[in-house]
């Protein structure tokens, strides 16, 4: 059994199209697993929705699922990102000026999105997927940890603090994106996998995603990572009517 799991998107269309066209020169794969994160901060907001949707249409939607992400809460709903009260008076104006940002980006999502995609985006939220897999047993999907989309779980994260998010739930893997960076590890009796992101990897430049090939109870993890057209992408946002140009093409490390 071949699963493909893709997250992170974030509104990165070329990038997405480049994860598409390695995962169909690899076979495809029998699941596709979405873990959220869409279309935020990125300039395709309404095209990765109707990409997405047109996958579920081509190959079922008992193929590939879809859940939600921390930032497609934030569109559907107005929330944002927790943060910790600044502790110095020199921190307070880059506070406010980071939640600024953030709003106005966000906002711009909300705006391209058509009454549908804002259905199909809020239908999602909180949600999380199951598979058991004959021979090897139940794989977990989240955008984060299990119960929460925001908590980082990184690979210095101390063995016995990423554990315990995974105390109320049974099985034997844990697929989760969030930090936008690739990582496998164990933690006791749960192998944890990262597939990164597809539109925002902290790898600039890089489209990421992975296919795990189940065989026997034997797991293979394909960690991909792909150039894509940031030409492209750059000339989309320069083109377009998005708010904070040189705030994105930073972000994506194309500055």
């Amino acid at each position: 059994m071949r699963l493909a799991v893709i997250s992170d998107i974030h509104g990165n269309l070329p990038a997405f199209e480049a994860v598409l066209a390695d995962l169909d020169a690899l076979g495809g794969a029998d699941l596709v697993w979405h873990l959220g994160d869409y279309v935020a901060f990125g300039p395709y907001t309404g095209a990765i929705i109707d990409r997405v949707r047109q996958q579920i249409d081509e190959l079922g939607a008992d193929r590939v699922r879809v859940i939600g992400g921390n930032t497609d809460r934030y569109i559907v709903t107005g929330e944002r990102f927790r943060q910790k009260p600044v502790a110095e008076e020199s921190e307070f104006e880059r506070l406010h000026q980071t939640r600024v940002t953030i709003s106005e980006a966000l906002h711009w999502n909300l705006s391209q999105l058509s009454w549908e995609d804002y259905r199909w985006l809020g239908g999602m939220l909180g949600a999380e997927l199951r598979t058991r897999v004959d021979g090897y047993g139940t794989v977990i999907g989240v955008h984060a940890v299990p119960g929460d989309d925001e908590i980082f779980i990184n690979p210095d994260t101390p063995e016995e603090e990423a554990a315990d998010y995974l105390l109320d739930r049974q099985g034997r893997l844990m697929l989760g994106g969030h930090t936008h960076q690739q990582m496998d590890r164990t933690l006791g009796g749960w192998r944890m996998i990262n597939p990164g992101s597809v539109g925002a990897s902290v790898v600039a430049g890089k489209a990421q995603w992975a296919l795990l090939t189940f065989d026997g109870g034997v797991l293979d993890v394909n960690m991909r990572s792909l150039d894509y057209d940031t030409a492209a992408l750059k000339a989309h946002i320069m083109d377009s009517d998005y708010p904070l140009k040189a705030w994105a093409l930073k972000r994506l490390g194309l500055a």
